[in-house]
């Protein structure tokens, strides 16, 4: 596996804190990336094996309700290594609100008006954790990714008010 794709490189960022089973770094994702990057349960799911078949890492203990914790290995700390320091390409967004409103002239004027209200919701709820993850960061990454959420989720606001509704 000497072309990390980048959800094999979150996996394998994720695992330097320790073993952890697939659910934990289902939920482990979730916190540390937040909206800019996110991993499904199948996606990982799907990487783990093939992350094992390549030496990445290794089966850990086997926990309750046959929960399998998955350890790094140094193969797999050198890949994410090489991975971090590697040219990261074009970013592509990923949005599915985005794409809603893209064909949104599909949609009858209530249909329109519920998406933009509920993603409203939903984004002034990311900008108040955004918000809240830049004031309490100590870390100048993490304080610099937080202000980019504060950002994104602006962004996106600003988007669903000129986008009209009818």
């Amino acid at each position: 596996m000497s072309d990390l794709n980048a959800t094999a490189a979150a996996l394998l960022g994720l695992l330097h804190d320790g073993p952890q089973t697939g659910g934990q770094l289902v939920a482990a994702a979730r916190e540390r990336f937040g909206s800019f990057f996110s991993v499904t349960r199948s996606q990982v799911y799907r990487e783990l094996p093939a992350l094992a078949d390549a030496g990445l890492v290794r089966l850990g203990k086997q926990g309750p309700r046959s929960s399998q914790q998955y350890v790094l290995t140094a193969a797999g700390k050198k890949a994410f290594k090489s991975w971090l320091a590697a040219e990261p390409g074009p970013d592509h967004l990923r949005s599915p609100l985005i794409l809603r409103l893209v064909h949104a002239d599909t949609l009858t004027a209530k249909q329109r008006t519920n998406l933009i209200d509920q993603a409203k919701v939903a984004y002034a709820g990311e900008l108040d954790v955004a918000k809240a993850a830049s004031k309490s960061a100590e870390d100048p990454y993490a304080k610099a990714i937080a202000e980019f959420g504060v950002a994104r989720a602006k962004a996106v606001l600003k988007l669903l008010d000129a986008v009209p509704k009818a």
